[in-house]
């Protein structure tokens, strides 16, 4: 019994020398570059009013949310599991005045479980998001930012994944599915199931062109000759998909231009944060590592409860993972 007591939850870390010197070493690294390149960093505290945690495109993180009662007011608090709904609640009550906002951010979060099976449930959550700016020019600038901290974290052989929900979106709109049954067919895009995408489609009688637009999208994954095929698949489509499907030719060209060695990877049913995220979506992997190392997108209308709705993206990662994986276990 005694030697349970000083076994920590599951999920949960301590760092100790020298690893937490390496820690530190890397958090003043990344912190004087993101400084250096223009943004503001905060420091939001750990726990919050529960509502303001969750609100808006934050309330999938409800399932990850360690909660508790304020003996002061009465009030539901929750513990940050993400502290991007955070960034959002500041650039929009105390940026409101700001046209383009760029804030970083470094600190623990606390899930009640973890992302993926045998994942950290105390990550040392780092970030960037950009809040005022719609363009292109804001998704390929927090791409830019995401490689350069990996690179500081000493990180190899990334490969990146792009997609964009709003393809998906936009088919899915189109068929009027009620909560329950988008669900099922997102579920069946992420595995990628072809026999259970025909099962669904004849259960639920979908229409015959939009059935075979979501089999199509099941299978444009791969490098960046997806785009040809995709372009012919999805041109009947609507504009929006048309308009999306140019906006991540438009970041995979431009970033195999900046980065020639990094291997680009598409993936249009890549659905990573679909009820979060409205854009742009990315990660980034290593070989034979089984979760993302750091991942991202776009998020527009955050702020909107807050009074201050505007475009935003960014990305975050957790520094912990990203000192084992690189090459930064130095002493200090």
């Amino acid at each position: 019994m005694s030697i349970k007591r000083w076994m920590l939850p599951d999920g949960m870390e301590e760092a100790l020398p020298p690893f937490s010197w390496q820690l530190e070493d890397l958090r003043r690294k990344l912190l004087d570059h993101y400084r250096a390149t223009g943004y503001e960093l905060i420091l939001p505290p750990l726990l919050e009013h529960l509502d303001a945690l969750l609100t808006g495109t934050a309330q999938d993180l409800e399932q990850q949310t360690f909660k508790l009662t304020d003996p002061a007011s009465g009030r539901l608090l929750g513990l940050r599991a993400d502290m991007t709904p955070q960034a959002a609640r500041i650039a929009a009550r105390r940026y409101a005045d700001v046209p383009l906002v760029r804030l970083c951010y470094l600190g623990t979060v606390l899930r009640t479980r973890p992302d993926s099976l045998g994942g950290p449930r105390s990550p040392r959550q780092v970030g960037c998001e950009i809040f005022g700016d719609a363009g292109l020019a804001a998704d390929l600038e927090i791409l830019r930012m995401m490689l350069k901290t990996l690179e500081l974290a000493g990180v190899a052989d990334v490969h990146l994944d792009l997609g964009h929900v709003g393809v998906y979106r936009t088919i899915a709109a189109q068929l009027g599915l009620h909560a329950d049954d988008e669900a099922g067919l997102f579920d069946i895009l992420q595995r990628k199931s072809q026999p259970d995408l025909q099962d669904f489609a004849l259960a639920r009688r979908l229409p015959l062109p939009s059935t075979r637009l979501l089999s199509q999208l099941m299978e444009l994954n791969g490098d960046l000759t997806v785009f040809a095929r995709a372009r012919e698949a999805l041109s009947s489509a609507g504009e929006e998909i048309v308009t999306a499907l140019a906006a991540v030719e438009r970041t995979a060209t431009e970033l195999q231009r900046e980065y020639p060695k990094l291997p680009i990877h598409i993936d249009l049913a890549e659905l990573r944060g679909y009820r979060y995220q409205t854009g742009m979506v990315f990660a980034a992997f290593v070989p034979g590592h089984g979760r993302e190392l750091a991942r991202g997108g776009r998020y527009d209308g955050v702020g909107h409860e807050f009074g201050a709705a505007r475009p935003a993206t960014g990305f975050s990662a957790d520094i912990n993972e990203l000192l084992r994986l690189g090459g930064n276990r130095r002493a200090a």
